[in-house]
């Protein structure tokens, strides 16, 4: 049986994410980032048409690579400026009742403790439909916007992450009792101390030493997104995520990386079906194909390919300002910005090599991903034979025109692909992770990590030395 097909509408706060020029395009909403009525606005939208949640990208980099400076990015708004996602998530949560929220925090800028906090609360005021998307960070500007004094190295992010998430795994799953909280109004007791315990870590990169802050949210954990397609971060995303996002421009790039990912969750003891894979992609249809074909040729005439090159120079750490646009991409080892998205356009797929005009191009419209173009049954084709090829669970759907792409898709390929079995008809109920996995799953299984945290069910003792240096 053919699996059910997932997605996710993919969003930045900024003028600009993956479709560079197209916020000058008439029927374009990007230039209202700023407004809460547009995040509202596209929650109602994306919850209409049955998609999963709305996965927000973020970042501290000012997007400085492109010439040496900012000033390029600014310019044509590439990324810059970017609003704190984390904000509006709580008004697209009272507008909706089963979307979910991906919010992306990098785990190398900020201490667990607050962090831990924040993602409680988050948890609480969405009911349970809040996921994060765990980064480590790719950029020179990133690190010293925060105080750092340079990028720290590209393996040495996923292990300072490792412990990050150690540290918040004992927060969420270990200081609180699931039946702590009692809301005893006639015996005047809120929670029992008893069953409420202080987190002790003390690693080589974080300390803790306090109780949550938060009592026990409906999921506890966040659902875990994770966007690791270097070698180091598939590792890591086999140990932690349960859903990773993928991103490259054929099958041949996206089925390998999705394949070994699901054999090192397999070698860490978890479940590789459990992992679902989310691969970047952006749909251009209309109720014909001619439809789809016009509407492409209109948002051609607003694609800005240099600044498609200025994105791809703040991602990947090179200055593509001083390449030749006719020259093929190279593979650089020595690259410690994102290494998945040199890797899909030099090696990753040896039977195509791409040229900087190909990759500016290319990048123009919906970023490293395909464009899936037509009338909504070849749409519905394309994405099937593109799951089908990649193993991919579904979509982290990128945009030309916003709300304007995510409508179309709900108008026109959600239908198809429900009459042909392949997406849902109605959202599950609960959290985003019963959502999801199933009933009766709003925390992380057994299998996970963040389990072997949890204190054994008959241990009632608030602090003791057994417990000193839970999560360490």
């Amino acid at each position: 049986m053919s699996k059910e097909i997932r997605v996710n509408a993919f969003a930045m706060q900024s003028p600009v994410h993956h479709s560079p020029g197209l916020w000058r395009h008439p029927n374009d909403r990007s230039l209202d980032y700023t407004t809460l009525e547009y995040w509202t606005d596209l929650a109602q939208i994306l919850e209409r048409g049955k998609f999963d949640a709305l996965f927000i990208a973020d970042s501290m980099a000012s997007n400085d690579v492109f010439g040496g400076s900012y000033d390029a990015a600014l310019s044509v708004g590439a990324q810059v400026p970017k609003l704190d996602p984390i904000v509006s998530v709580s008004a697209m949560a009272l507008v909706t009742e089963h979307l979910g929220f991906g919010i992306t925090s990098n785990a190398l800028y900020e201490p667990p403790y607050p962090f831990a906090r924040r993602m409680s609360t988050l948890d609480h005021l969405t009911k349970g439909r809040i996921g994060w998307n765990i980064v480590t960070g790719h950029t020179v500007s990133g690190s010293k916007a925060v105080g750092q004094t340079s990028l720290t190295p590209h393996d040495q992010r996923y292990d300072i992450a490792d412990e990050y998430l150690r540290a918040t795994y004992a927060l969420w799953e270990a200081s609180w009792d699931d039946d702590a909280v009692r809301r005893d109004r006639k015996h005047r007791v809120f929670a029992d101390p008893g069953k409420v315990r202080r987190i002790v870590h003390k690693g080589q990169y974080f300390q803790v030493d306090a109780i949550h802050l938060a009592e026990p949210s409906p999921q506890r954990t966040p659902v875990l997104f994770q966007a690791g397609a270097s070698a180091r971060g598939r590792t890591f995303a086999a140990a932690h995520a349960e859903c990773i996002f993928v991103s490259g421009p054929t099958p041949q790039v996206i089925g390998p990386v999705v394949a070994d990912t699901r054999r090192r969750a397999a070698e860490a003891g978890r479940d590789p079906r459990e992992l679902l894979f989310f691969s970047m992609a952006t749909v251009i249809v209309g109720g014909t194909e001619e439809e789809a074909r016009a509407k492409l040729a209109d948002y051609r005439r607003y694609i800005n390919p240099r600044a498609a090159l200025i994105l791809f120079s703040g991602w990947t750490g090179i200055d593509f300002s001083k390449h030749d646009l006719d020259a093929p991409i190279r593979f650089d080892d020595r690259a410690q910005g994102l290494v998945s998205a040199l890797e899909a356009f030099s090696i990753a797929d040896p039977d195509r090599v791409w040229t900087v005009r190909e990759l500016a191009e290319h990048n123009a419209i919906g970023g490293r991903g395909p464009v899936f173009l037509g009338s909504p049954e070849q749409v519905a084709d394309q994405i099937e034979a593109w799951v089908d090829a990649t193993d991919v669970d579904g979509l982290n759907l990128s945009y030309a025109v916003t709300p304007g792409g995510f409508e179309d898709f709900g108008t026109y390929v959600v239908p198809e692909l429900q009459r042909r079995g392949r997406f849902k008809r109605e959202y599950a109920p609960g959290t985003l992770r019963e959502k999801l996995y199933g009933p009766s799953r709003s925390r992380l299984p057994e299998s996970h990590p963040a389990a072997a945290l949890r204190p054994p069910a008959n241990d009632k003792v608030r602090l003791t030395s057994r417990h000193r240096g839970v999560g360490a």
